[in-house]
């Protein structure tokens, strides 16, 4: 009997349907669809959630990152350390203000960046800290925090996979001097379509990211300084107004999922990374596949043989990343230096499928279909 597949996102909207049709409905009538209400209230209620005193719509988590560099004044000549293993758009928006991206390896079990690898780093120009809380984990945020106070650095948080999550019991985005989120489709708080937005205690930073998403006007045809289009549209805002008192909920269901999977895994084939912090979110549920054996890489990919199994068996799976930042060609001219914890981890890491419209039961097919495609590939030839 053929069985249904298991997508590893599902992007329709399902127990929110009728309030993301209402939200739609609401914008379309009223007619105003730029910088209006559903913005305003969008960033009341996302501080709130987020534990913050601000929040700054803008059009992508990409944009929200470059913003608060700006703000704070950083460009051209400084330097901003950050993780080699995150979406290159972390990078990428060091890069879009000037700055110089500065790659430190990562913690071999958290798989962020790792503090004592950032202390070595630190040199004359860095100005920043930017973690990323990957996967929904926090970065070490205790000794982040020691460092930067040390040399008087700044942290900028980067939460585009982190919505909710504290660190120590706090909630990230306010640790740093602001944070950054993505509403992406995919996030644990999505849109439907692309957005973002900066959380912080400062409120002259807010104001300031405020006019720098909207071409530095003070008011209406008046730019006090260089600024950029980026701004959350009323739609999107909307919508994510209708999602944001869910959250809690699929959060707690995100978790519950990742328990399933840690049960079901335990004394198997593959790593899975430890918890670290209770306030883990679970965006994404990543284990890893060894890859090499005393340096030597195994032939056939053993992570592209498990990939196979489980896509015959209807089960989907991505790679979230298969390349370390500093290896990407567009960061070649920024000499980045080699980080081989990061590098080994983009060779072994595999997403599972988890979002909270997930079953128990195809929690537990995704289980067993892993265990089965490894007792296959260990299996002797005859």
């Amino acid at each position: 009997m053929t069985r249904d597949p298991i997508p590893f996102v599902s992007l329709t909207p399902a127990d929110d349907a009728a309030g993301v049709r209402a939200a739609i409905d609401r914008v379309v009538a009223r007619g105003r669809f730029v910088l209006g209400p559903e913005v305003d209230l969008f960033e009341t209620e996302f501080a709130a959630a987020m534990g913050a005193s601000s929040a700054v719509g803008v059009g992508c988590g990409t944009d929200a990152i470059a913003l608060i560099l700006r703000a704070l004044g950083i460009g051209p000549g400084d330097e901003v350390i950050t993780t080699p293993l995150s979406a290159a758009y972390t990078a990428l928006a060091v890069m879009m203000t000037g700055a110089r991206p500065v790659f430190a390896d990562i913690d071999p079990a958290r798989l962020t960046i790792d503090p004592d690898e950032m202390a070595r780093a630190i040199g004359p120009r860095t100005r920043a800290i930017l973690p990323v809380h990957l996967y929904g984990q926090a970065a070490d945020m205790a000794s982040i925090e020691r460092l930067a106070s040390r040399h008087n650095l700044a942290i900028v948080e980067d939460c585009c996979q982190a919505h909710l999550a504290t660190a120590g019991g706090r909630p990230v985005g306010t640790i740093g001097v602001a944070g950054a989120f993505s509403f992406y489709p995919t996030k644990n708080l999505g849109a439907l379509g692309d957005g973002g937005a900066v959380v912080t205690n400062d409120r002259a930073l807010a104001e300031r990211i405020r006019r720098l998403r909207n071409g530095g006007q003070t008011d209406r045809c008046h730019h006090q300084e260089f600024g950029v289009n980026s701004r959350l549209d009323e739609m999107q805002a909307a919508i994510l107004r209708v999602r944001l008192p869910l959250l809690s909920a699929w959060t707690l269901r995100r978790r519950a999922l990742a328990a399933q999977y840690r049960a079901a895994l335990a004394g198997g084939p593959l790593d899975v990374p430890p918890e670290l912090d209770a306030g883990h979110v679970y965006h994404l549920f990543v284990v890893r596949v060894r890859t090499t054996v005393r340096g030597v890489r195994l032939q056939p990919d053993p992570r592209e043989q498990l990939r196979a199994s489980l896509t015959a068996d209807g089960v989907e799976t991505l790679i979230h990343y298969p390349i370390p930042i500093p290896r990407q060609p567009a960061l070649a001219a920024t000499h980045p230096a080699e980080c081989p914890v990061a590098s080994r981890a983009c060779d072994e890491v595999l997403s599972l499928p988890l979002r909270p419209g997930l079953t128990d039961d195809e929690v537990g097919r995704v289980a067993a279909a892993i265990s089965i495609a490894c007792r296959q590939r260990e299996a002797p030839r005859v």
